[in-house]
């Protein structure tokens, strides 16, 4: 397929999902503008391919946006950076059971009810992509090791569905979410030191 021939759509919402992981690397509070008008845009993206747990997921997207833009602000507002947080073990089994079960239901609604493509393997991105969300809004280091395995498989299904603008978006945000797993551990362990990581200036 060539360049000409992509949904031009898909590549404005590409360009503003790598501007907002990039934000989100270096821990600026406007990553969530800009990821809530990226969700947006995919999510008609989607509609129009039948994905449509993807578009749903686009949905949640903004609200989390919104969710991940207060609380972010309010870190900023307390502590003057955003600091890095690790999870509890207990918090990190009930996240990913939640995964999991919200992979069960959706997969299950999309199959019955709807003509999506791919429903198992699109409910499970689905369902953990929300967690992750959720884990980045809450400043989770582990946001990014989740994130690197559900890009890793973002990649062949877009691939498969001909979405290769998103294909290849999916495999920057594999090389975007090492570096951020890496600077965020470097920025937790300034913070453990008292220093101020640059990265993790957290101006707007």
């Amino acid at each position: 397929m060539s360049w000409l021939a992509m949904s031009p759509l898909e590549v404005v919402s590409a360009l503003l999902s790598i501007g907002s992981v990039w934000l989100s690397m270096r821990r600026r509070v406007v990553a969530w503008p800009v990821t809530i008008l990226a969700s947006l845009l995919y999510g008609e993206f989607f509609r129009e391919i039948h994905l449509y747990s993807d578009m749903l997921l686009q949905g949640v997207f903004a609200v989390c946006g919104v969710y991940g833009w207060w609380k972010w602000a309010r870190g900023v507002q307390a502590e003057g950076t955003l600091r890095v947080r690790r999870m509890r073990r207990s918090a990190l089994l009930l996240s990913l059971l939640a995964g999991v079960a919200g992979t069960v239901a959706l997969g299950l609604a999309m199959r019955q009810w709807t003509d999506a493509s791919l429903p198992w393997l699109d409910a499970a991105l689905t369902a953990f992509s929300l967690v992750g969300t959720v884990w980045e809004a809450q400043q989770l280091l582990e946001n990014w090791t989740l994130w690197i395995a559900v890009d890793l498989t973002y990649i062949g299904e877009y691939a498969w569905k001909h979405a290769y603008v998103t294909a290849g978006l999916s495999a920057i945000f594999v090389g975007m979410a090492v570096a951020g797993l890496r600077d965020w551990r470097a920025a937790e362990l300034a913070q453990a030191g008292g220093l101020d990581a640059a990265p993790g200036a957290a101006a707007p």
